[in-house]
């Protein structure tokens, strides 16, 4: 992350936004119990009459577009059970319901839950129930600290009250899952036979990507109520995304026992199949969520808004099941605007669309491979791909290990490895139909087509090759650090670090445009230690912030010294209480994707160079320089974000696969709180990032055994045979090998 040559850039939109804050009625509420009583209903009614006159139209929290960022792998993950789901794959109904929700609307939905008495153990007392159903609904409303401290307060009062200790988790949920988890075991405690707080437990180990005990929590909850959907649910998604389908597709038949018309069971039911190459089961479960159209005026749910997306990709992955993979092209052969669209999660709605053709009865669907069946050089082959895959999994909150992706980019390494060195050798690449010699995308491209068939829920696709007008209006990849109240967890560990950058680059503007105040701002800047606590900065020391302000990145070029390029925007706006958008987010231009590919082309040319010369060669310094490019490369690929989806785990197995190439293996585990994408966008240039990669990939000389093993190209030359080696079992097998 170099200095940006144009540093901070300020922007405001018309009014700053208030948001609704009910900190006030908190203290009331506090202050009340000491004196006499008042029913919360009424102190919240007083705190609607105080504030109406005082509340502007809510601004700069949200972005105007569509985020489709690859912030979170699925949407499922939410706490509450009685208020309709927060979660978006585009991000949004967070923030909205943030923005939108006014005093009497929290009033009425805390009236009527109370009366209702929906949350879990109601009390017999009115009043507790009252204050139990407001701070549900700050729960609900996404006012987490505020949620979170409400409750707190009564349990000062009552330490037992259940429903608070659980209320209060569920606020934690979106805040830090581990007060989260300490917040659902104290609930079980009071009531140990408490089903939400099994489920909810083990959705909290499920973010935090401990797949063990997030098993235990969810199986304790079906002990006790063995048709509990929501939890065969929730079960289910998660087993998909660590890559057991067989598994996850008995939670969703059981599911749709229980609830034929639960659209995400039937969606994932679909996917399930469709992931194993069960073609014709999975276009029928798809079929079903298509024909559930939502009613007038009620909004569509994620799944349908995918359904057609998934079905069409269905169809055309089946009709390709026996065609070899260097035939034909993913990116070239669907329609542009499908494409556009799938990329970006936008409703179905293709003028001029022809559907793909239906299933064609001569093509069977894929059938159960026994890792058995396979030689014993390939199943040496497939147990080192599961140990190379293994290397790649992110130690982070919201990365739950996935074995089908470790065996699949395991499997891509070592095609890299293998396609990399007979490049070196002058040896050439058949690619759709063409024999040629092999250019950097085909590498990456290796990469791609494992990650793509590992889940074919994903859109992973080049921004390039999307059309025209597309490309000229850009791609936005963008990630919310922090939205609302709730923080992606994914990315804690950068937030001090995107700090000081924010920090240097106002001092920077701040110097060249105010350098008589440049000391006052450098000292409030000092007692700045969260993000949040820019905005006030920034509103005191520059007129022109008005909802929020922008930090650009640079990426120095190696190609052209002195030459810089955009990397990612920093976006921070909206106030301090409960509105904040804090962003990072990526343009993929046409004019942008030609500077880094000339850059990387340059990198290519001199790798092909040097991996020729390093062949013929056993100098020490060869090799270091091979490694040197290959990372480089892959920083500028980094940066670039050239992909929908799954940039990061690609990039990360042609490093793996082209380092093997040079005669080095990878041996060392990402670090905990490690993300290599976010490293290299974060670094001040490649050589920065070379240095941070190589002190944890442990380096050391390839295995010689790694020549002999076959060719994966030639053993996987179908979709088909791509999908039988996903679906093997290989446990018992690998694990005795290892």
């Amino acid at each position: 992350m170099a200095p940006a040559g144009r540093g901070c850039g300020c922007w405001g939109s018309s009014g700053a936004g208030v948001v609704l804050s009910l900190l006030l009625l908190l203290g009331a509420l506090a202050c009340a119990r000491a004196t006499e009583y008042y029913s919360p209903l009424s102190l919240l009614k007083q705190e609607l009459q105080h504030r109406q006159h005082q509340e502007a139209p809510a601004g700069g929290g949200c972005p105007q577009s569509g985020d489709w960022a690859d912030q979170y792998p699925e949407c499922e993950s939410s706490f509450l059970n009685f208020h309709e789901s927060d979660c978006e794959l585009r991000g949004s109904a967070p923030c909205d319901s943030l923005l939108s929700l006014n005093t009497e609307k929290i009033l009425s939905q805390a009236k009527s839950i109370a009366e209702q008495k929906r949350f879990p153990f109601a009390t017999d007392s009115d009043s507790t129930n009252e204050e139990l159903a407001i701070a549900y609904v700050l729960v609900g409303s996404g006012l987490y600290d505020e949620a979170i401290r409400h409750f707190s307060t009564m349990l000062q009062e009552e330490p037992d009250l259940v429903s608070a200790i659980y209320g209060r988790g569920i606020a934690y949920g979106k805040k830090g899952l581990h007060e989260a988890i300490e917040a659902f075991k104290e609930a079980l405690k009071q009531k140990v036979d408490f089903i939400d707080a099994y489920k909810s437990l083990g959705q909290a180990y499920r973010e935090l990507g401990n797949f063990e005990a997030a098993t235990e929590s969810f199986q304790k909850a079906l002990l006790l109520n063995q048709n509990h959907v929501q939890t065969l649910q929730l079960r289910g998604t998660m087993l998909y995304h660590h890559g057991s389908l067989q598994e996850a597709l008995k939670n969703f038949k059981r599911c749709l026992q229980l609830e034929p018309y639960n659209e995400v069971c039937q969606y994932m039911k679909g996917l399930s199949h469709v992931a194993m190459g069960q073609f014709y089961e999975g276009i029928k479960a798809q079929t079903k969520v298509m024909l559930n159209d939502p009613l007038p005026g009620q909004k569509a749910s994620p799944e349908y808004l995918r359904v057609k997306y998934l079905r069409e990709y269905s169809r055309y992955l089946h009709a390709h099941l026996d065609t070899p993979l260097t035939e034909y092209n993913i990116d070239t052969d669907l329609p542009g605007s499908f494409k556009d669209h799938w990329a970006k999660n936008l409703p179905f709605l293709i003028d001029g669309y022809e559907e793909q053709p239906g299933l064609q009865p001569h093509i069977k669907d894929v059938l159960h491979q026994n890792f058995e069946g396979y030689k014993p050089e390939v199943q040496e082959l497939i147990c080192v791909a599961d140990r190379l895959g293994s290397l790649m999994q992110y130690e982070t909150p919201g990365f739950l290990p996935n074995k089908r992706i470790h065996r699949a980019m395991g499997l891509a390494a070592l095609e890299v490895m293998q396609a990399v060195h007979r490049t070196w050798t002058n040896s050439k690449v058949r690619m759709n139909g063409k024999t040629r010699l092999m250019q950097w995308r085909d590498m990456f491209d290796i990469a791609v087509k494992w990650r793509r068939i590992a889940d074919p829920d994903q859109p992973v696709l080049w921004l390039d090759q999307m059309p025209a007008r597309s490309l000229s209006r850009g791609f936005n990849n963008h990630i919310n650090l922090i939205r609302g109240q709730v923080i992606n967890m994914r990315y804690l560990e950068y937030f001090e670090k995107i700090l000081h950058f924010i920090k240097d680059r106002i001092l920077v503007y701040h110097g060249a445009n105010n350098p008589k105040g440049l000391l006052e701002v450098r000292e409030a800047l000092e007692k700045v230690h969260k993000v949040e606590d820019l905005l006030p900065i920034m509103k005191q020391f520059n007129t022109k912030t008005k909802d929020g302000f922008t930090v650009n990145t640079k990426v120095p070029s190696l190609k052209d010294q002195g030459k810089e390029y955009d990397g990612f925007t920093i976006t921070i706006t909206g106030d301090k209480v409960g509105n904040i958008l804090f962003s990072v987010e990526t343009q993929t231009t046409e004019e942008r994707t030609q500077l880094y590919h000339a850059e990387i082309d340059a990198l290519y040319k001199d790798l092909t160079a040097k991996g020729k010369v390093l062949i013929l060669s056993s100098e020490f310094g060869e090799a270091d320089a091979v490694c040197n490019l290959i990372l480089s490369l892959v920083y500028y690929f980094y940066n670039l974000m050239p992909l929908s989806r799954g940039s990061s785990v690609i990039a990360y197995s042609v490093i793996v696969g082209a380092l093997m190439a040079s005669g080095k293996e990878v041996a060392g585990k990402i670090p905990k709180g490690k993300l290599v994408d976010f490293e290299a966008m974060t670094a001040p240039g490649s050589e920065a990032f070379s240095k941070i990669a190589k002190s944890w990939m442990n380096l050391k000389s390839i295995s010689p055994s790694y020549k002999t093993l076959p060719s994966v190209s030639e053993t996987f030359p179908t979709l088909r045979s791509m999908i039988e080696v996903l679906n093997t079992d290989s446990t018992p097998r690998c694990l005795k090998k290892l």
